[in-house]
């Protein structure tokens, strides 16, 4: 007989070791040793099997040895020493931020993304691109920003490479399991679970908003895959970077529009909004319906508006690997927007034309973020330089070297990358400032 349904047994934390579940829920382990040291010495095998995902090895972990745990001396020392720490950093108002004198009454900076690359267990990123948000993201927290991430939580997320018995590289698409991943339903002011709905093509588009904690920085990840949505509706987050390119600028649509809605019912309306590439320029639309509705702006003045308090980082310096989207991609998608602006098809068209009122081209996402962003930046001082020239002509009056697209250097999350050994050296002769503080330079001093 075909069995009509599947459970799990997921095993009771014995009351000693509850705190354990805080820490497996909240993405600080991946740059935390000692927590992952805690977890390891739970069950060494059962670690490395369940990929180091702790919210994963918590429910497989066997009920009789988790009893053994509550009384074994060691774990618990090591826990209690582990959840002070936790405790201590989520709590702390000594971060760069809190002294820097803007803390008191700062916005919200929302920071969006098509993928986050946090940990091997949350596999939503493909490479670079996604490395460097979620290292944004933890540094974010390290420093005490009012920072928020926004992304998509795709049901696949990217293949994962092995090699066959004859040596030949293989992929593998395994789908994500999100109950079991360190994720949890996103809840509004009163408790409940957030979901927002978006008009696609004569439709309701139904979004289930999930949220991850990152330290004290919190990322909040969009997935159609729900019941309320068709097969092809429930598909638009199913592949990071898959489908066509009709799939693509459903999932931008997403990511950028029912980004900033799900902000808005989070109780997180954000003050400025950082673009990631331009997958999620669309962010830029809503903002723009949303100042006109809420503060009686005509369009020009609303784009203005918005303009002013949105960041666009640009990392592609070619123009092939841009996304372009048809005027009847766009229509069948954003017909509602543009009627609300009071714009006819061709004047929308050119927000994202390279050469307004050249009909019949293609609506160009990067030439959109560039235009609704009035700071802009490359990744490298090479690479603004490359921008400056490779977007010139969007100001034709302006010398190159003038063009408005400066840089910011790529930069990493420290502690997820300096080694074990390097950490324990620094702690050794640094202290842990370095750690706490890693932007005061007077900390440094002491390498020599």
């Amino acid at each position: 007989m075909r069995p009509h349904h599947s459970y799990s047994v997921v095993p009771q934390l014995p009351r000693p070791l509850e705190r354990l579940r805080d820490l497996a829920w909240n993405l600080r382990f991946s740059w935390d040793p000692a927590t992952l040291d805690l977890f390891r010495m739970v069950d060494p095998n059962l670690w490395v099997e369940s990929g180091h995902n702790p919210v994963l090895f918590l429910g497989r972990v066997s009920q009789a040895r988790l009893e053994q745990c509550a009384t074994d001396d060691a774990i618990l020392t090591n826990l209690q020493k582990v959840w002070n720490d936790y405790s201590r950093y989520l709590a702390s108002n000594q971060t760069w931020f809190a002294k820097s004198g803007d803390a008191p009454g700062a916005g919200t900076i929302a920071y969006f993304s098509a993928e986050f690359g946090l940990a091997s267990c949350m596999p939503v990123y493909s490479g670079g691109l996604g490395v460097l948000a979620g290292d944004h993201l933890k540094s974010a927290s390290d420093l005490g920003l009012p920072l928020v991430g926004v992304g998509l939580l795709y049901q696949r997320g990217y293949f994962r490479q092995y090699l066959n018995s004859e040596g030949w590289q293989q992929e593998s698409y395994p789908a994500n399991d999100f109950h079991n991943m360190p994720l949890r339903p996103a809840r509004g002011r009163n408790g409940e679970e957030v979901a927002v709905q978006l008009p696609l093509e004569g439709r309701t588009l139904h979004v289930k908003v999930w949220r991850a904690e990152v330290g004290r920085a919190p990322l909040f990840l969009l997935d159609t895959n729900v019941v309320q949505n068709d097969p092809l509706q429930r598909g638009i987050t199913s592949d990071l970077y898959g489908g066509d390119v009709d799939t693509r600028l459903k999932q931008e649509y997403v990511l950028g529009v029912g980004g900033m809605r799900a902000l808005v019912a989070v109780g997180r309306a954000p003050d400025v909004c950082h673009m990631n590439e331009g997958h999620s320029a669309f962010l830029a639309l809503e903002r723009i319906r949303m100042f006109m509705a809420e503060r009686a702006l005509t369009f020009q003045e609303a784009m203005t508006s918005c303009a002013a308090s949105t960041v666009f980082t640009t990392h592609t310096p070619v123009h092939a690997a841009i996304d372009h989207f048809s005027e009847s991609q766009m229509e069948s998608v954003f017909s509602e927007w543009r009627r609300a602006f009071g714009l006819s098809p061709a004047q929308f068209m050119d927000l994202g034309r390279e050469r307004p009122g050249a009909d019949g081209s293609a609506f160009n996402m990067a030439v959109f973020a560039l235009r609704m962003a009035d700071s802009r930046n490359g990744v490298s001082r090479l690479h603004g330089s490359v921008s400056r020239r490779m977007w010139s002509y969007l100001w034709p009056s302006v010398p190159e070297h003038e063009v408005p697209i400066g840089h910011v250097t790529n930069g990493i999350h420290t502690q997820t990358w300096v080694s074990r050994e390097m950490r324990e050296l620094l702690d050794r002769y640094l202290g842990q400032r370095w750690q706490r503080d890693p932007a005061d330079q007077s900390v440094w001093e002491g390498v020599e």
